[in-house]
């Protein structure tokens, strides 16, 4: 029985010895990645560095933090979401964003960047959109062209491929890099959308879209705030990261 024990017991402490190099090999892998420039702009804990659009606080309902997530809460109502969009509170020029996230069944987000507060419109009259979406179950997968309102595309304009994303309710990795006004977003390891701002080409792609008469869209800014959307559905924000470039 003693030799049973003292087996069992080594058993034990090996296994918590591979949990703990496990642990440490994570610790280790995010280091590296905040090492690189990247530093977290989420605590996990609180909205601390966060506010509502055309908001000076974050919102008093409609987000949460809930196990080391930023948590929009679905309304039932689509668009017309409880809590309003959220966006980190400092202008950016050229920078790269890292975060995960995972959507509801039926659900639709997306990630705005350089958007600007304009009174009494919406952010996606002045931000490009990366589409976050349920691709099985929401009706936008379906409508756009060529698949342009998918997930991961720059929303109803170009879209994202390989289209590489996970079902709702699994996570998905986003890497969007933004500088001198070209702008690649990466998906679950993948390149999936690049393009180039105030160009030629970006003009007529605006002039042949609904976005036409945004002149937010049509010229972006060169400097603007990172914003999640409310469009009542549940969406989970996570691990988001940030590095500033010159």
């Amino acid at each position: 029985m003693k030799l049973v024990n003292i087996f069992l017991s080594c058993i034990i402490v090996m296994g918590l010895s591979l949990l703990d190099g496990s642990a440490q090999k994570a610790n280790a892998s995010k280091s590296q990645k905040l090492d690189a420039g990247f530093v977290s702009i989420f605590d996990g804990k609180t909205t601390t560095g966060w506010r509502g659009y055309n908001k000076p606080t974050f919102p008093a309902a409609g987000w949460n933090v809930v196990d080391g997530t930023l948590h929009c809460i679905g309304s039932g109502t689509g668009e017309a979401g409880s809590g309003g969009d959220v966006i980190y509170d400092k202008k950016l020029t050229n920078f790269e964003l890292d975060l995960e996230w995972k959507i509801s069944e039926g659900g639709n987000s997306g990630i705005f960047i350089l958007a600007q507060e304009l009174p009494g419109e919406p952010i996606w009259k002045s931000a490009p959109e990366m589409q976050i979406l349920d691709n099985e179950k929401h009706p936008d997968a379906k409508l756009g062209v060529d698949g342009d309102r998918m997930a991961g595309s720059l929303y109803d304009l170009i879209p994202a491929k390989p289209q590489n994303t996970k079902p709702a309710g699994q996570w998905n990795h986003v890497h969007i890099l933004v500088y001198k006004g070209t702008v690649v977003y990466s998906q679950n390891g993948a390149n999936v959308v690049e393009y180039h701002l105030w160009t030629e080409d970006w003009h007529k792609m605006i002039t042949n879209s609904k976005f036409k008469d945004f002149k937010w869209i049509m010229d972006p800014a060169k400097e603007g705030y990172i914003g999640l959307q409310d469009h009542g559905d549940d969406v989970w924000f996570r691990n988001i990261k940030l590095k500033i470039t010159q």
